[in-house]
C-alpha cells in the first residue's frame, strides 16, 4: 500500500442521482468530519514547531538529536539501498526470464510481507545470539566455537528491515518492468547493447519514477518503524518519542520530537508525489502476454537460488524457528494468553468495521462533487497512512488530555471530592481515533475503486425501475461495493492485528494485545516466549498475501 498515493474518484456529472449524502453542505461537512482524526494530530504536531519550548530544545539538541538524527539517516540510507537492490533485481529476474519455479516465486517473494519487522528482528537476534541455535551448532562442530559478531548491530537491523520491506520495491518494480514490454529490451539489443547493458541503460531509466517512488515508500516505512528499532535498541525518532513520553514523562519533549519527525516525513511525501507524477512515461507500446527469455544451461538452476535464499531468510526459517519456540512454550496458552488474543481480535474487528464504514461514507460524500474544498479534506482524511504511528499517538493524546483536564475540573467544581476520575486520553476512544487516522487510507482505496463502478447510468436504470432510497443502497450499490468493502475490512484487520506503536502508547490500562505482548517479551529478552503471539500475527499477515497471490495467478493466465 502506497502512503499518500490514494486516488480520489473522478467527479460524475452534476445532477448524478442517488447521492446518499444529500446537499453540497452535507457532503462538505462529511468530508471535514472524516478528516478530523488526521487533521487534529497533524495540527497539534505542526503547532509544536511554531511554539517551541527552548529549555526542552536545548536538552534535545545537546543529548538526543545528534544520535537520533544520525541513526535515522544511516538507517534510511541502508534500508533504502538494500531494498532497491534486492527488490529491483528480483523483479527483473521474474519478469524478464523464464526458469524453473518462476511462477511460484512471482508471488512467494511477497511472503516476507507477512512477517512484521519486530518479529523477524527478535527471531534473528534469538537465533544468532550466544545461546541461540546458530552458535550452539557452531560450538558442537568446532571445539570452543567460532567468534560470531553480534547480530544486534547496524548491519543486523538493516538486513532485517530490508527483508521485510523489499516486497514494496519488488511489487512496484515488477509492474514497471511489465509495462515496458518485450519491445523495449529487443530495441536495446538491436542497438548493440547486451542484456546487462539494456537493463542499466534502458530498463532502469524507464522505470526510474516507479522505483524512486517505491524507495521513498520504504523510507517512509523506515521512518515510521518503532518495533524493529526497539528490538535492536537502535535509537531513532520513534524510540526517542516513546522514551520521552514513558521514561522522562515529558509529553512536551515527545511533541517536539514528533514535530521534527513530521518534517522528515513531509519532505519524503512531497518527493514521492513529485516523482509519481512523472511515472506515466514508463510504458513502451502495447503490452501483451510477454515472451520471457528462457534461461538455459547452468543458469537454469542458478537463477532460482536468489529467490530461494531471500524467501528462506525472510519467511521460511523465521516461521520454523517460531514454531519450534512456540512448541517448547505451549504451556503459555493459559487464560491470560486467551485474553491477549481476545483483545487483539476485538480491537482489530471493531476497528476494521469502523474504518470501513467511514471509508464508504467518505467515498459517497465526494462522489459526484468536483469542489476543490471537498477533495482537499478527502485527501487530508487519507494522508494519515503516511504519518508514523508515534506521531499520531502524541498528536491525538495531547488534545484529548487537555479535554480530559477541562472536564475533570468541571466535574470537581460541581461534585467535589466525589467526582469520578476521567481518563479519556487513555481509553478505547483515543485508540480507535488513532486507528482511524492511520488506516483510513487502507480501507478507502478498495472501496473507492469499486465506487467507480456505480456509474450514473446504473443509478438512472435503478430509478427507472422504481428502486430508490435504502432499497437502492441494499439492492444495487451494496452488491457492487461488496468486494471492495470485504477487501477493505480484511486489509485493515490485518494491519490492526500487527500494529504496535499506537496501541502501545494509547491503549487503556490492562489492554495488552498480541503485538504489545511481543514487545514486552522482547524487551526482556524472552525471545522464545514471544513466539506464540508472533505466530498468530504472522498467520494473519498471510491473508493479504493469499489475495495478492490469486491476482498474480489470474494475471499470469491471461
Amino acid at each position: 500500500m502506497q502512503p499518500g498515493a490514494f486516488p480520489l474518484p473522478q467527479p460524475a456529472k452534476p445532477g448524478a442521482p442517488s447521492r446518499l449524502i444529500v446537499g453540497r453542505r452535507g457532503r462538505l461537512i462529511t468530508a471535514v468530519t472524516c478528516a478530523l482524526p488526521a487533521l487534529i494530530p497533524l495540527g497539534i504536531v505542526v503547532g509544536a514547531i511554531f511554539l517551541p519550548a527552548w529549555d526542552i530544545w536545548r536538552h534535545l539538541v545537546r543529548y538526543v538529536l545528534p544520535e537520533v538524527v544520525s541513526n535515522t539517516l544511516m538507517l534510511v540510507l541502508g534500508v533504502g539501498a538494500g531494498t532497491f537492490v534486492i527488490g529491483t533485481s528480483l523483479a527483473w529476474l521474474v519478469t524478464v526470464y523464464e526458469f524453473p519455479g518462476r511462477r511460484l516465486f512471482s508471488w512467494a517473494l511477497m511472503l516476507p510481507m507477512a512477517v512484521p519487522g519486530y518479529v523477524l528482528g527478535f527471531v534473528a537476534i534469538g537465533f544468532f545470539e550466544y545461546s541461540g541455535p546458530f552458535q550452539t551448532l557452531l560450538r558442537a562442530w568446532f571445539d570452543g566455537g567460532v567468534n560470531v559478531p553480534a547480530f544486534r548491530s547496524y548491519l543486523g537491523i538493516v538486513a532485517v528491515m530490508t527483508l521485510t520491506l523489499y516486497p514494496y520495491v519488488f511489487l512496484i518494480a515488477r509492474a514497471a518492468f511489465a509495462t515496458q514490454g518485450q519491445r523495449a529490451l529487443e530495441v536495446a539489443q538491436s542497438a548493440g547493447y547486451t542484456r546487462t547493458q539494456a537493463f542499466f541503460r534502458v530498463a532502469l531509466p524507464m522505470a526510474r519514477p516507479w522505483l524512486a517512488g517505491a524507495v521513498l515508500l520504504v523510507v517512509m516505512e523506515t521512518l515510521a518503524d518503532f518495533g524493529t528499532v526497539s528490538v535492536f535498541n537502535y535509537d531513532t525518532f520513534t524510540t526517542a518519542i516513546y522514551k520521552a513520553w514513558y521514561s522522562l514523562f515529558s509529553i512536551r519533549s515527545a511533541l517536539q520530537l514528533a514535530s521534527v519527525l513530521l518534517l522528515f516525513v513531509l519532505v519524503v511525501v512531497l518527493l514521492e508525489r513529485k516523482l509519481r507524477a512523472g511515472a506515466r512515461y514508463t510504458a513502451a507500446g502495447s503490452v501483451r502476454r510477454r515472451r520471457r527469455i528462457r534461461v538455459t544451461g547452468v543458469g537454469r538452476w542458478l537463477a532460482p537460488m536468489a529467490p530461494i535464499l531471500v524467501i528462506l531468510a525472510g519467511f521460511i526459517l523465521p516461521a520454523l524457528q517460531l514454531a519450534v519456540w512456540a512448541t517448547a512454550h505451549g504451556a503459555d496458552l493459559d487464560q491470560r494468553y486467551l485474553g491477549y488474543v481476545g483483545r487483539t481480535l476485538f480491537l482489530a474487528g471493531i476497528g476494521a468495521a469502523m474504518i470501513t464504514v467511514v471509508a464508504a461514507v467518505l467515498s459517497y460524500a465526494i462522489r459526484g462533487d468536483n469542489r476543490r474544498s471537498v477533495n482537499i479534506f478527502a485527501r487530508i482524511a487519507t494522508m494519515g497512512y503516511a504519518l508514523p504511528g508515534a506521531v499520531l499517538a502524541v498528536g491525538i493524546f495531547v488534545p484529548l488530555a487537555l479535554l480530559n483536564n477541562f472536564l475533570q475540573d468541571l466535574l470537581n467544581s460541581v461534585m467535589g471530592s466525589s467526582a469520578p476520575q476521567l481518563m479519556i486520553q487513555l481509553s478505547l476512544l483515543t485508540l480507535l481515533m488513532a486507528y482511524l487516522a492511520r488506516f483510513l487510507a487502507v480501507a478507502f482505496n478498495p472501496v473507492d475503486n469499486n465506487m467507480h463502478r456505480i456509474t450514473r447510468s446504473v443509478d438512472e436504470a435503478a430509478y427507472g425501475l422504481g428502486v430508490t432510497g435504502t432499497a437502492l443502497l441494499h439492492r444495487v450499490h451494496f452488491p457492487i461495493l461488496r468486494a471492495g468493502l470485504w477487501t477493505a475490512m480484511t486489509l485493515t484487520f490485518v494491519d490492526l492485528m500487527k500494529e504496535l506503536p499506537i496501541t502501545l502508547m494509547t491503549r487503556p490500562f490492562g489492554w495488552e494485545t498480541l503485538a504489545v505482548r511481543v514487545f514486552e517479551m522482547t524487551s526482556e529478552g524472552e525471545w522464545q516466549r514471544a513466539a506464540l503471539p508472533a505466530i498468530a500475527i504472522v498467520a494473519t499477515g498471510l491473508i493479504p498475501i493469499a489475495i495478492m497471490a490469486s491476482k498474480v495467478d489470474r494475471a499470469a493466465a491471461t
